[in-house]
């Protein structure tokens, strides 16, 4: 099997589980394989293999020493998908994994498959992009409390967050504060270079786009225009839904995720 780009050494902490198809997982700035696919890692291990590397500084992957460019955390992805035995599979990308899916998916066409992108977009929006700046200058200030204020703000819906009574906050601020991986400010300064949209045309393989109408870190019409610049893309829309899927939005994704793989072609794209 050919690709266009050489691999670098495979060096990140990896999640593998499951056996089938392989499915490379590719997480959200801040977040994690656990944080973003804990939901569904069981049910889709019993279908699929499931590659799960977590990028510079989360999980148990070294903090990066130089700032992080596109090309070269897509290239680790593959490189770990390689190193776990799978050289061709399906790429399931959240948010800024989701710019992550298509890097790979051009740089390395004959490896993917199939390409799913949830809460994505091709370049930084102005949501995203006053949060990226909100989440370095807190940082700056050492104000890390106030960044986990501000992902609950962006990452839960409005009716998930009216569950809740103010005097109940410090609990999943806590909570939040306490995932937060090492890498975070490394991956939201890339999230603020990230640009895609030369790469979309040349997307091949199937893909399907799935926007949370109620995101509100993420624009919708982010992934919208992601939809539109892939030839032959499906769109989902999960209404409602927000940028950190809950576990209702969650099983609804999988539904569709679910069929959409089993409807790929047996043979490698």
């Amino acid at each position: 099997m050919t690709t266009d780009h050489a691999l670098p050494a495979a060096h990140l902490d990896v999640l593998v589980r499951g056996r089938g198809p392989a499915l490379l997982l590719a997480h959200g700035a801040g977040g994690s394989i656990e944080g973003n696919f804990g939901l569904v890692l069981d049910d889709l291990a019993r279908d699929y293999t499931l590659v799960g590397p977590h990028y510079p500084g989360a999980g148990g992957s070294a903090v990066a020493v130089e700032p992080l460019e596109l090309d070269d955390l897509a290239d680790l992805l593959v490189a770990a998908a390689v190193a776990a035995g799978q050289d061709s599979f399906a790429v399931l990308g959240e948010s800024l994994g989701s710019a992550v899916a298509v890097r790979i998916a051009t740089r390395h066409p004959d490896r993917v498959r199939a390409l799913v992108l949830t809460a994505g977009f091709p370049t930084t929006d102005p949501v995203l992009a006053l949060a990226a700046q909100l989440i370095k200058s807190l940082a700056a200030a050492g104000q890390w409390d106030d960044i986990a204020r501000l992902a609950l703000l962006s990452c839960m819906s409005p009716a998930d967050l009216a569950d809740l009574e103010p005097a109940d906050l410090d609990a999943p601020v806590a909570q939040t504060l306490s995932t937060m991986p090492q890498g975070m400010l490394d991956h939201f300064d890339l999230v603020s270079r990230v640009d895609v949209r030369a790469d979309l045309g040349k997307v091949s393989v199937p893909t399907l786009v799935v926007v949370p109408t109620g995101d509100r870190l993420v624009l919708p019409e982010s992934s919208y225009r992601l939809a539109a610049g892939i030839p032959g893309a499906q769109l989902i829309e999960l209404p409602g839904a927000a940028h950190i899927l809950n576990e209702a939005d969650r099983a609804t994704w999988l539904q569709h995720v679910r069929a959409f793989l089993a409807a790929l072609p047996t043979t490698s794209a």
